[in-house]
């Protein structure tokens, strides 16, 4: 990525903790490269098309993120319409689950002085009898990637939170279902695309005259007990973004 100056470098890059600057887990993730990102852009019209349906989607991510994380709190938000069904399926989901959290562990930011880095959790919970780290998605699927990022929460927590026991990613989305052939129909950043179904019922869903269904929220949770080697290739990326930005980090004191 381009910067023009020191201080936009370090706005985007890191944090300022305590007169200390430190590069931010979720910008050190971006140095691993994304196939299914660059089929995404390489499907569109253009760059600009791309970088437009990236920021809508966000906004909409942020909603959903923001909503989640009030209820997980005990709080009773009010919700946009635009994701009324992704929080319906979480509230169903939480009730089912009777997910915990420590409030002092929500969008609480950590620093890990050893290997020098920062982040911010989403939140620490209790699900199933475990401790451990909660990050929300809004994403279509559970990305690999993801491990990357919540070792290196669980790397930051482990010497000070010695109960910490596991991680997981919860996903939440919200989509159509066809009733003729289960492919599913997303829409997302103002663009719709039409998914193979997962369960086929015999019927060619590319060929299909779709009758969709009312919109539905979706839930996915996943555990990631073991996040050691996780980590060791979060510091290999580190390792290889900081080589990347060796110019932007001899200025701004980290090397």
């Amino acid at each position: 990525m381009y910067y023009s100056n020191i201080e936009q470098f370090k706005k985007l890059s890191g944090y300022e903790i305590d007169g200390t600057w430190y590069p931010r887990v979720t910008k050190i993730v971006e140095i691993k490269a994304k196939p299914a990102l660059y089929k995404f852009y390489a499907d569109l019209n253009s760059f600009a098309e791309g970088e437009s349906i990236k920021e809508k989607s966000a906004s909409e991510g942020t909603l959903i993120h923001e909503a989640v994380e009030k209820i997980l709190l005990g709080q009773s938000p009010e919700i946009d319409p635009s994701i009324a069904p992704s929080i319906e399926a979480f509230l169903e989901f939480q009730n089912k689950k009777n997910i915990q959290v420590d409030p002092e562990y929500v969008e609480k930011q950590l620093v890990n002085y050893d290997d020098r880095y920062a982040g911010t959790l989403d939140t620490l919970a209790l699900i199933d009898g475990k401790v451990g780290v909660l990050d929300i998605k809004t994403s279509q699927a559970i990305y690999r990637d993801y491990n990357l990022q919540t070792s290196a929460y669980m790397a930051a927590l482990d010497k000070q939170y010695p109960s910490l026991q596991t991680r997981w990613i919860l996903r939440i989305d919200q989509n159509r279902i066809c009733q003729k052939c289960n492919a599913t129909l997303r829409s997302k950043g103002g663009r719709d695309k039409i998914r193979p179904p997962k369960i086929k019922i015999g019927v060619n869903y590319e060929k299909c005259e779709h009758r969709w269904s009312e919109l539905r929220g979706e839930i996915e949770l996943k555990e990631f007990p073991y996040w050691q080697e996780d980590y060791k290739a979060f510091l290999g990326g580190k390792k290889l973004w900081e080589w990347e930005n060796e110019y932007w980090l001899k200025q701004a004191g980290y090397i």
